[in-house]
């Protein structure tokens, strides 16, 4: 893609010449010294509480007849669901033996039920931390978002909203026709086997252990996305479309989110460290509603690429040490931003420019 802006072209290209700030990641690193242990007296019960809030809003979703009171419990489901779902980020960078089991009740309680198994990210993610990836062609969770056309960002929001039907058709459709033709298995492994945002992102076959672990997975998935259909001809349609309308806004947020979690200027050339951190998006405190539309951490996201080791329950009092360590001098103040939508905004201006 090539930049006909001069003013955005020469952006892109300061942000690229950017060194490295060496008391900045000197500081993140020793932080990283401290920080980088998950408590699973944390874990255990944000995660289990997130969904067991999340599935009783669904099932009064479901079974309240009064419409308000209804769609007041569908909201409650969708936004403790899109909490409990999210804690899929915190799997692809703790070690694996910081929290027994973690992994395996994640699945079963809210992988396998929201046809989003740990398998899709993981492998997937860690490509976006790479040092030499990160905003590159190779980069699964990157797009040139913000130097793209206008009808861009709505279409990226309408794919998110088609999530449910996509996964159904992903995991109840193609899983097991795929299992008898060998060609297809390859697309679906490569093309239909990653939460990412780059349609050019291929995925290799997994291999070993975490062979056994996709195997798993994806068979849950496709038994529950057969079993979701199925469902149709014993207790008629709400269910399904009750369960669909609730995936569907919680995945929306989370494609809001990620929209605002980069300014998305980079063009594919490779980027330093502290290029990267100003390429990202903090939303502190005092934001309201951050930790609403970003949780478990990922208000923190540009601090989390300084630090992806750290745990979410730790990258806020992390965030305010290196706020009052680093003077106003350093980079890091200028990764921190007031909320959503003036970010929404500010994507949105740059794409205006390029019809």
């Amino acid at each position: 893609m090539t930049v006909h802006d001069p003013i955005i072209a020469g952006a892109a290209a300061k942000r690229f010449a950017i060194p490295d700030d060496t008391a900045m990641l000197r500081a993140a690193a020793d932080l990283a010294r401290e920080y980088a242990v998950a408590n699973p007296k944390i874990y255990w019960p944000d995660m289990l509480a997130s969904a067991l809030v999340g599935y009783a809003g669904l099932a009064g979703a479901i079974l309240i007849d009064t419409v308000p009171l209804a769609i007041v419990s569908g909201l409650v489901a969708m936004l403790a669901l899109y909490r409990a779902a999210s804690f899929i980020h915190e799997l692809t960078h703790i070690r694996k033996d910081a929290l027994p089991g973690f992994r395996l009740g994640w699945n079963l309680m809210v992988g396998i039920p929201l046809m989003i198994p740990s398998f899709m990210y993981e492998d997937v993610h860690t490509q976006h931390h790479a040092r030499t990836r990160y905003g590159t062609a190779n980069d699964p969770e990157y797009l040139p978002l913000a130097l793209m056309k206008p009808w861009s960002l709505p279409l990226f929001i309408l794919v998110a909203a088609l999530a449910p039907v996509g996964l159904i058709l992903r995991f109840g459709l193609l899983t097991p026709i795929s299992l008898i033709l060998p060609g297809l298995r390859r697309k679906v492994v490569a093309e239909l086997s990653a939460l990412s945002i780059n349609p050019a992102y291929r995925r290799r076959a997994p291999e070993g252990a975490f062979r056994r672990q996709w195997m798993w997975q994806e068979a849950g998935a496709c038994l529950f996305a057969l079993m979701l259909v199925g469902s149709v001809f014993l207790l008629g349609w709400k269910p399904l479309l009750v369960y669909m309308a609730v995936h569907s806004g919680m995945t929306v947020i989370n494609q809001l989110r990620t929209l605002v979690a980069h300014l998305w200027e980079n063009e594919g050339e490779a980027m330093t460290v502290t290029a990267q951190y100003l390429d990202s998006v903090n939303v502190p405190p005092p934001s309201p509603l951050a930790a609403i539309w970003a949780p478990v951490g990922l208000r923190y996201h540009a601090l989390h690429h300084l630090l992806p080791s750290v745990p979410y329950h730790a990258l806020g009092k992390a965030h305010a040490r290196l706020v009052t360590a680093l003077g106003e001098e350093s980079p890091y103040h200028r990764g921190n931003y007031t909320g959503m939508w003036p970010l929404v905004g500010k994507i949105a201006r740059s794409t205006m420019g390029r019809r």
